[in-house]
């Protein structure tokens, strides 16, 4: 069921916008979900990740694991997490790229931009909640 007259519902042409999508659109694809503390206080949902925030993994192998972003890696999708590495056979510990909607942000780094966006964010889910 199509709902809007601009957005194709094409695979591929969905398919070609995602992976061939820029920078800036890739930052907000890589959105992780907050924890439910973070959720109630600042009443949003997700956020861009960004470098200092501290995350838990809730999907996959590392599932549990906790721990900071060391790298939002846009290019590849994934996000490096600082304990979530694997040695390699020549004994160098290597990252392992995860992907940030299989990860829950626990603690976030505020500076007087990402407050702004959590203010315009939560203004906007409150209007949501009141109609």
């Amino acid at each position: 069921m199509k709902y809007s007259a601009d957005v194709s519902s094409s695979r591929r042409k969905s398919r070609k916008a995602h992976f061939t999508a820029t920078s800036d659109v890739r930052r907000k694809i890589m959105s992780a979900p907050l924890s439910k503390e973070l959720r109630e206080k600042h009443s949003v949902r997700s956020i861009p990740v960004r470098k200092d925030d501290e995350v838990m993994v809730v999907r996959g192998t590392y599932k549990g694991r906790e721990g900071k972003i060391v790298q939002v890696y846009r290019k590849k999708w994934v996000i490096h997490i600082d304990r979530v590495t694997r040695e390699k056979v020549n004994g160098a510990s290597a990252p392992i790229g995860i992907h940030p909607s299989k990860v829950v942000v626990t603690k976030l780094k505020l500076e007087k931009s990402r407050n702004a966006i959590l203010e315009r964010k939560g203004k906007k889910d409150a209007m949501k909640q009141s109609l």
